[in-house]
């Protein structure tokens, strides 16, 4: 990999300093409330610095969204492409998946309390990107469910896409809850109290 020069690395700094700035306000505020001024004197840069990086507020949020989709999205990519049996393999999906929700819990509140209720050009772009890396993780995790039953370890009760939208969903119910009201309904460490849920009445064998 070519190494970058200082000047480069210094720019990818203060774009992540902006980035950091505009979570915690919007996280704090609400996207509404927060104007570019205010991000500029939270990350202490100039307003024409910021828009060096971004177009706008609508820029920036949308950068902000993506950054972090694409960085969870890879970890729960390489989670299910490590070696490991069926078995194994989707229940590190389901373990980093709700490691990933607890580490970026802001990120995570912002986008499901602003993006729904952001302009059109923010839902449509935002959306469609997200919809990408999601429907790629399902088909992931879709074909561990096709080899599972080729091996004979899991029953074929449905078509493997469809298990794949089921075992996400479950893992969902749990982490909406948690997310609003995360006393009541703490994210469980183990993620056995969510797979076997789904598990039990799939497995042939003993796994």
């Amino acid at each position: 990999m070519e190494r970058l020069s200082r000047r480069e690395r210094e720019r990818l700094r203060h774009r992540r300093e902006i980035l950091d700035a505009a979570l915690e306000l919007f996280s704090e505020r609400g996207y509404h409330n927060v104007s570019v001024r205010d991000i500029a004197q939270k990350a202490e840069f100039s307003i024409g610095t910021i828009y060096k990086f971004f177009e706008g507020k609508e820029d920036l949020y949308r950068s902000l969204m993506l950054d972090k989709a694409e960085e969870l999205h890879a970890q729960l990519i390489e989670a299910l492409r490590r070696e490991g049996d069926e078995v194994e393999k989707l229940r590190r999906f389901i373990t980093t998946k709700c490691r990933l929700f607890r580490e970026n819990v802001k990120i995570v509140r912002l986008y499901f309390t602003e993006t729904r209720g952001a302009g059109f050009s923010i839902k449509a772009g935002l959306d469609q990107e997200i919809r990408k890396k999601y429907d790629e993780c399902l088909k992931l995790v879709a074909s561990i469910f096709r080899s599972g039953m080729e091996k004979k370890i899991f029953n074929d009760l449905s078509d493997p896409y469809r298990l794949a939208v089921a075992l996400d969903s479950v893992c969902n119910g749990f982490i909406f809850l948690w997310l609003e009201k995360p006393e009541e309904h703490p994210l469980p460490e183990d993620p056995n109290l969510i797979l076997d849920i789904f598990f039990k009445p799939l497995l042939l064998q003993s796994s």
